[in-house]
């Protein structure tokens, strides 16, 4: 991902009353939702943030996770929710899958959500059990390709992780026998995978640097162009042989559609004052982030994007709700 950082008196009385809203807000407890079970990267950078975002409005700001539904269920309550700017939701690049995986879904991604602000983005890691017999990324796509049987975990359908497994699939020749294992979030694959009951994840960074570093997991490649920070001396997949395997992952803050612009410019603001906290900012690179705090045009212009992006790849892929 390349971002860059960072009426008249006849008026109606609505109108008129959008900008008085947006200087007072807020008026009580925000409630920002994550559609993910705890101690996933959605809820990580979302706590971080809430923490910035009470201490700069002086109200509490309370982070709410709403599992299940492929995160539709906590994206559905937000989109219902009175567009006050007191439930904000907290999306990845998951939502934007949603958009063509899930068409019948019981609210419209684009047309009942509005994106505030890119929190942040980091590149996934292909792991396995310190005690797999795959010490390398070319090994493990070579077990693929001879068709050894792998249970690969995601944090659900349509999740990063599970669009890090298409694309491995593609890049190996081996679909069927690999089969995916769709969670509610990614902590809960992690630890599955850690217990031994997968044989490997495509997983987003912060859900799997713990476990690395523990030394109960090893990291077989990065899915970026370059390598990370965190782990100097893992591979990207490029350098490991499988260039095609490259996905990056991103946070996401938005809220219902009908939210009067002066508040959604108010609220954008101040997540993006938040993002530039200097102790928010060493937490977040601590657990694998790089910061965008994008404005709110090319946040929007930039998920729509990808809502087309991931289309052609749900198609391509003949991806399925499970």
């Amino acid at each position: 991902m390349r971002l860059s950082r960072r009426a008249a008196l006849l008026a109606p009385a609505g109108l008129l009353a959008a900008p008085a809203r947006a200087q007072d807000f807020p008026e009580r407890t925000v409630r920002v939702i994550v559609p993910f079970t705890p101690a996933g990267q959605t809820d990580l950078i979302s706590r971080l943030v809430a923490q910035r975002l009470q201490q700069d409005w002086g109200r509490p700001v309370l982070v709410e996770n709403r599992p299940g539904g492929n995160a539709q269920i906590g994206a559905d309550a937000v989109a219902k929710a009175a567009p006050d700017g007191h439930t904000l939701l907290s999306i990845t690049l998951t939502h934007a899958v949603n958009a063509s995986l899930f068409p019948q879904a019981p609210y419209d991604f684009l047309r009942d959500l509005q994106t505030l602000t890119l929190l942040g983005s980091l590149p996934l890691v292909v792991v396995v059990r310190t005690g797999a017999p795959w010490r390398d990324l070319g090994a493990l796509a070579a077990a693929a390709r001879g068709g050894a049987r792998l249970a690969v975990g995601s944090s659900g359908t349509g999740s990063p992780p599970h669009l890090g497994l298409e694309l491995f699939r593609r890049a190996t020749g081996a679909r069927e026998t690999l089969t995916h294992v769709p969670y509610r979030g990614g902590a809960p694959s992690v630890t599955d995978l850690v217990a031994g009951n997968l044989d490997l994840l495509v997983s987003n960074l912060p859900e799997c640097i713990a476990q690395v570093q523990a030394g109960r997991l090893r990291a077989l490649a990065v899915t970026d162009g370059a390598r990370h920070r965190l782990l100097p001396e893992v591979p990207t997949t490029a350098e490991a042989g499988l260039p095609a395997l490259r996905i990056t992952s991103w946070t996401a803050i938005q809220a219902p559609a009908g939210l009067p612009e002066p508040l959604a410019q108010r609220i954008a603001a101040a997540i993006r004052r938040a993002l530039a906290d200097p102790a928010l900012r060493e937490k977040a690179s601590e657990l694998g982030f790089d910061l965008i705090g994008a404005d709110m045009a090319e946040s929007r212009r930039f998920v729509a994007a990808e809502v087309q992006r991931y289309a052609q790849l749900v198609a391509e892929a003949n991806i399925r709700a499970e």
